[in-house]
This record gives structure tokens, sequence and C-alpha cells, in this order.
């Protein structure tokens, strides 16, 4: 790793490291912002005149997506056509001075290029690649196209989401990218890490991030319980099954909130908190399994409590005896809350939307962790924005092969 510092990311923990991003939509894209929001200097390779296609998710009006601006921040754009010889040359200097490549093509799509694992690391032996694909690198299933939504059917996710007279149900955000983004994050400072204290030699360098397998590692254990129970979990819409009481409960103003009394002492007191001793001090009542067996009547009661009154009531009796409780927020309610902004998740920057910059507000940085105050330092750039200086400085391209690749972007 080499002293490659800017000023404002000489305090960041991945200060010096250099990631270069080969990846379109999600799942590498959130890696790299991951790298980017801790002082890596991620350089994002777009494809010359469109970019990523992200840039076009849920746009309503201007030219750039809120969705990119989110996912690219703290990155560099640049253009380049990576099925050209002039782009592949690019690629194959970069990398000589980079540390982790993040890419999610199909597998096989970098060896058809020409700038496969073997290639890439004859070049840089330290190099750390990070592979995202539907299926992963190996297996019967490896050349099979797949996106988040097939990773979270395929691993289970989607047929246990949602209600049980519907079909499946998905999360509103793709939690199949996001989740192999953290995975493959997590696996490139491992390597990183052994490297550094001398456990692997050059070449052990290649993690592999399966979308599906990321999702299925977050289901618990609902393939244990089908071998020890024969349990096949099936769809039960807000409620977790045999975890009692939890779940969305109507308050009388309209307003939804999420209680969890599920473990032995919380029951207790969320029973005496809603004006039911019997059920707090009923013995039979003081295990997972039994509550599970009365689970509509305890819902009942609970529904009984939450409906008579509005939910910041609720919320405030619930607070007082120590029972987990939290309002089902939309978008104005989180972006205004005095704990979302005190804890700097909310952060305003100003971006042009259309024509002129416009105030909007953003998601900030996590984890916390000591030295680093959690600032986004800029938002997703501009399609091309740091081709010239990329190119100049790391590719060593000259002002004709600059020129070059320019032209072709522009058409």
């Amino acid at each position: 790793m080499t002293n490659r510092l800017n000023e404002d990311q000489q305090d960041l923990p991945l200060a010096g490291i250099r990631v270069l991003e080969l990846g379109n939509f999600i799942a590498a894209p959130f890696a790299g912002r991951v790298f980017g929001d801790f002082g890596a200097e991620v350089i994002k390779i777009e494809r010359p005149g469109g970019g990523d296609e992200l840039r076009d998710w849920r746009k309503a009006r201007g030219k750039t997506s809120m969705l990119f601006r989110t996912i690219g921040r703290n990155k560099k754009s640049v253009e380049l056509d990576l099925r050209t010889d002039l782009g592949v040359q690019a690629i194959k200097k970069i990398i000589e001075k980079t540390d982790v490549l993040i890419e999610n093509f199909r597998p096989g799509t970098l060896e058809k290029w020409g700038i496969g694992p073997e290639v890439l690391t004859a070049i840089n032996p330290d190099l750390v690649i990070v592979r995202i694909s539907g299926y992963g690198q190996t297996g019967p299933y490896k050349n099979r196209a797949g996106f988040g939504s097939s990773a979270e059917s395929f691993a289970g996710l989607r047929y246990i989401t949602g209600e049980p007279d519907r079909p499946a149900g998905r999360s509103a955000a793709s939690m199949g990218d996001t989740v192999a983004g953290l995975y493959g994050v997590i696996g490139a400072l491992m390597l990183m890490f052994n490297k550094a204290k001398g456990g692997a030699e050059s070449g052990s360098n290649v993690v592999d991030v399966a979308l599906y397998e990321g999702i299925f590692s977050l289901l618990e254990s609902l393939v244990p319980d089908y071998d020890a129970y024969g349990m096949i979990r099936q769809r039960t819409g807000g409620r977790l099954p045999g975890v009692v009481p939890t779940g969305s409960y109507n308050c009388s103003d309209g307003l939804e909130v999420v209680i969890g009394g599920n473990s032995n002492a919380v029951f207790v007191r969320l029973m005496q908190a809603i004006g039911r001793p019997d059920l707090a001090e009923d013995p039979t009542l003081l295990t997972t399994e039994a509550r599970r067996l009365r689970e509509d009547e305890l819902n009942g009661a609970i529904e009984e409590f939450t409906g008579s009154m509005p939910l910041e009531r609720v919320l405030d009796v619930l607070d007082t005896a120590g029972v987990p409780a939290a309002p089902v927020f939309d978008a104005p309610s989180i972006a205004k809350d005095e704990h979302y902004l005190a804890r700097g998740m909310i952060q305003t920057h100003e971006v042009v939307v259309e024509s002129e910059p416009e105030v909007v507000r953003f998601p900030g940085v996590v984890p916390k962790i000591p030295g680093h105050q959690g600032e986004v330092r800029w938002l997703g750039p501009d399609l091309g924005e740091h081709t010239e200086q990329v190119l100049r400085d790391l590719a060593g391209f000259d002002p004709g092969q600059i020129a070059a690749i320019s032209t072709r972007a522009a058409h």
C-alpha cells in the first residue's frame, strides 16, 4: 500500500487503499461505497455514454438518480469501454497501483475481456479480487444470470416473506445485493489483514460471494428446524413464528408501533405496562412455547392497549416500562427525527437535480468508529467526471489516448 492520501482522507481508517470498482447496479457498488466511506480511493469504471444503470433507477427528474448519488458517494467516475484494447490496457495499468478490485459480472466475463484473476494477479500479485455473482464462481448454477430478486427467492427469503394468503413478498430494498456487498468488503479486509501479517502467499486473493449465500446466511435455523422438527417455515406477515409477542400494532391515531415482548422478562414488563397483571403473573406463560400457543390471545390484549391511545403515548408507556418498541417510520419521519440527526445519520448536501443546486438529505455513514466523524465527503459523481485525471495519473495515458477514449464516450 503506497502513500497516496488526500488531506480530507488522512485520518480515515482505509486511507491509502485504492479500490477499482467494475460493477453495476448495487452489489459491487455497495461494497465500493463502504470502502469509500472510510477513506479508500474508489475508482468506478462506467460504460461510455450511459454509465451505471443505477443512474436511472427511481429518477423522477434530472439526469442522475438520488439512488446513484447515494451508492456512488465518495467515488471517482471514469468512462471506459472494457471491450476495447484501450480499455483493457487502462485497467492493466491501473491494477499495478490498486489494492482491491470489485466486480459483479456473470462468471467468466472478466476472463472474456482478457482481465481475469490470473492476468491481473500476474501484474499485481498482492491484488485482492472480490467477485460477486448470483450463484458464485463454482457449482452447477454458476453461469446462471442472477439478480438480488432471484437470489432472495433461491435462498428461501421470499418464501417466508409476506402474508400467508398472498404470493411471496419482498423487502422494499435490495437486500440480496447489499448483504453480498457487505460480505465482499469483509472478505477483502480479511484477506488484506491476513496478507499484512504474512499469513498468505501472493495469489491467494479471490473473494467469492454468491448473492443467494449472503441471504441464506441470514435465515438463522431455517434448514436445521426442518431437519430437527420437520418445520417448514411459511409466510406469516409481520409476525415471527414462535416468537411471541412481537409484531406491528395499530394505535388510536392510525399510526403503527412495533413491539418486541418475546423474552421472558420483557414479556412480564409488557403485560404489566398494558394493564394485564393477570397475564404477567401467569406462570404458564413464562416459556416461548407456551406463549406461542396463546398468540392470538396475547396479541389481542396488546392491540386493545395500543388501540386506546395515540402512538406517542404508547411509546412513552412502553419506554418507561423498558419494553423495546418503535414507530413504523416513513421517509419524512426519519428525515426530521432528532435521534437520526443527533447521530449524523441524516446529512444535508447541495446537489444538482435538474439545473440548479438543491438541498437534499442523504443517509450517513455506518458504523461509528473512533476518529471518523462519519461525514460523506461528496456525492456520487457525474458520469466520467474523473476520466482524464485517472487515465493520466494512474494509467499513464497521453493526451491523444485520453482524447480517443473521450471521443468514444461522447458517441
